[in-house]
């Protein structure tokens, strides 16, 4: 619609085909305009294709519209503006310099129908150069939070397959190293000691329904949680938090009866490094029937609303004890013991 002004200088500047070719430059400049809108936003090289073309038909519309074809370059500050933000006020300021000094250099358009000099114009350029400097400034920033947000879900889900790897390394690494070598000392017991060959079938079995389990667990990650499961995701944890971690590499050393229960402590000791500690660096270590976790942190994790207390809650249930306090000069100590269970030793 602000084009409309435009159209009104044709009418008053030009007559018959002149007329005709003014209206014509005006269409084929609103036309240009939609489109390089669209391309400012990429770094397309049609964009400067439009761009040129834009300006050339301006500067065709100049002597069919006089004065009043600069209107067109305000148009051309928005798209100017979009494509080079702040490195385009050179290009405004021109742009606004030109719709004030050339209608001022040419005397003939001082007559009865043109009053000289409109400063209008000079003034909308800038005015709207700004506001677009802003609002492209805001559509930018929503898009790279669009990206960012893609870029997390795509690392997310990297992470996942990731963890998943990981998971099943540690839990099936040991696991199937301990099938084949009892599978295979039952066969060879099979002939000379019948009975022995049984139980080791038997611990067999019993190791690898358990491994079937903890694999199903670590693909669904939400059922159940595991003690290799969060170790992967602890360690993973404190690398991207910044913290050296010192972690064991195996979770064979823990009775498998403490796994879960051990998991839990892990994952809420290594969330509260995390979040609370500030800490620079972390150590683990697991027993049969303990955990402890250290960290060298300003030694505040036993605030408030940390999940201690429901640790402990969970702890006391399964007959352990939880000892978590602060270390001297500085950090904190999270150690966790059970009743050893009675049970196959793999």
């Amino acid at each position: 619609m602000y084009l409309a002004e435009v159209v009104g200088g044709v009418a008053s500047y030009s007559k018959g085909l002149r007329a005709l070719a003014g209206y014509v430059v005006v269409l084929a400049f609103a036309v240009c305009y939609l489109f390089a809108v669209n391309e400012s936003w990429t770094a397309k090289r049609r964009f400067w294709t439009l761009y040129g073309a834009l300006l050339v038909l301006c500067a065709v519309e100049v002597p069919l519209a006089r004065a009043d074809a600069f209107v067109m370059l305000v148009f051309l500050v928005v798209v100017t503006v979009t494509r080079l933000g702040g490195r385009s006020a050179p290009i405004v300021i021109a742009f606004a310099l030109t719709s004030v000094l050339v209608p001022w250099a040419i005397p003939s358009w001082h007559d009865s129908l043109s009053t000289g000099v409109d400063n209008g114009t000079a003034i909308a350029i800038p005015l709207i150069a700004l506001g677009m400097f802003g609002f492209s400034n805001v559509i930018r920033g929503n898009r790279a939070l669009a990206e960012a947000r893609s870029e997390l879900a795509r690392l997310a889900a990297e992470n996942e397959r990731s963890r998943i790897a990981r998971d099943l390394h540690d839990l099936l690494g040991h696991s199937l190293t301990t099938i084949t070598v009892k599978a295979g000392l039952a066969r060879r017991l099979g002939a000379s000691d019948p009975v022995r060959a049984l139980q080791e079938i038997g611990e067999v079995e019993a190791l690898a329904r358990r491994s079937l389990a903890d694999v199903r667990a670590a693909v669904a990650n939400y059922r159940e949680v595991t003690l290799a499961g969060e170790l992967a995701t602890g360690r993973e944890l404190l690398r991207a938090a910044g913290v050296a971690a010192d972690l064991p590499g195996a979770v064979d050393v823990v009775d498998p009866a403490h796994h879960e229960l051990f998991g839990w402590v892990l994952r809420e000791g290594l969330t509260n490094v995390v979040r609370h500690a500030h800490a620079a660096a972390c150590v683990v270590r697991f027993q049969r029937s303990s955990v402890e976790i250290v960290d060298d942190g300003v030694g505040g994790a036993a605030g408030p609303g940390n999940g201690l207390e429901g640790l402990r809650e969970r702890v006391t249930s399964a007959g352990g004890v939880v000892d978590a306090g602060p270390l001297f000069p500085k950090g904190w100590r999270l150690f966790v013991t059970v009743a050893n269970a009675s049970r196959v030793d793999t």
